[in-house]
């Protein structure tokens, strides 16, 4: 298999990469540019290095926003605006004088888990990115479903009661910021800060905490019984917390003995892949997206 160029577009720094057969090649960052023309000559510059370097046959990118595969058109929005709503696809392929695939980055991150991390042996599975917000994807017989508006995988726009989404109950923010809002005086810790106050035995935290585990187990739930998936695999910095899964686990047993008739428990694993996700998965997005580069 030819070697492949890997670019993972972030709102601060963009990282790069070579695939070699089956071994990552990272290279150096880059901070991301302030203009589309800056961006365009950075990238277009690091790519022909890569082409004399490693003879790459094709380039696959991780992109924020919501890609339009049919289109080649980054829609939604992102904190890198001069990306958006324009055939950015095809201008790259145009200017690196190679093939270019493009995929969201959380799409990536999924693809990655399935085809070599914690998803390697399943073929349908739900990626939960919690973050500042709950986002994610939605992978059906190794497909991607984008949806019929690119939200697939939006998890976090979902309710969990009434006025909150998962985004709001189901985050290391949400935790802090609800637990800061109702401190007197005011406090400003990070969601960190608060479990390991409630892991010290702060009632208040270990309550905000509480809320997190049971309304996460809330959403995944739901999200089994929507797409009955065989796997779901969370991903994100609070996921490296070894609580996280057994805790979730513990509220989706109450949820289950509450609906008795619900007879499957979601199979939730920790992700495999950490800052590497994006890339390797944009490095399946192309060969899904070129099969006859293979």
């Amino acid at each position: 298999m030819s070697n492949l160029g890997l670019i993972d577009i972030g709102g601060t720094s963009i990282k790069l990469a070579v695939m070699q057969g089956q071994e990552l090649k990272k290279l150096p960052s880059i901070p991301t540019p302030k203009t589309l023309e800056e961006f365009y000559s950075e990238l277009t510059k690091n790519v022909t290095a890569m082409k004399s370097e490693y003879e790459i046959t094709g380039v696959g990118i991780s992109s924020p926003g919501a890609v339009n595969k049919k289109t080649g058109v980054v829609e939604g929005a992102s904190a890198i605006p001069y990306i958006h709503n324009f055939e950015i696809q095809q201008a790259l392929s145009k200017k690196f004088g190679l093939p270019v695939s493009m995929e969201n980055d959380a799409n990536c991150a999924a693809l990655a888990e399935l085809s070599s991390g914690a998803g390697k042996d399943v073929s349908s599975l739900l990626f939960l990115i919690i973050g500042t917000g709950v986002g994610g994807s939605v992978i059906i017989n190794h497909q991607i479903w984008h949806g019929a508006h690119l939200f697939g995988g939006e998890f976090g726009f979902t309710l969990v009661d009434d006025k909150s989404t998962l985004s709001n109950l189901a985050t290391s923010v949400g935790v802090a910021e609800r637990y800061n809002e109702n401190s007197k005086p005011k406090t400003n810790y990070t969601g960190k800060e608060v479990f390991d106050l409630a892991d010290n035995g702060d009632l208040r935290a270990q309550k905000e905490v509480q809320t997190m585990y049971y309304s996460l187990a809330k959403g995944i739930y739901n999200l089994q019984y929507s797409f009955d998936p065989e796997l779901i695999v969370l991903g994100g910095a609070v996921s490296n917390n070894p609580h996280l899964i057994p805790e979730v686990n513990k509220e989706i047993e109450k949820i289950r003995k509450v609906v008795k008739i619900a007879s499957i428990k979601p199979q939730i694993v920790p992700c495999q892949y950490t800052d590497e996700a994006n890339l390797r998965g944009a490095y399946v997005d192309f060969y899904q997206t070129y099969p006859e580069e293979k």
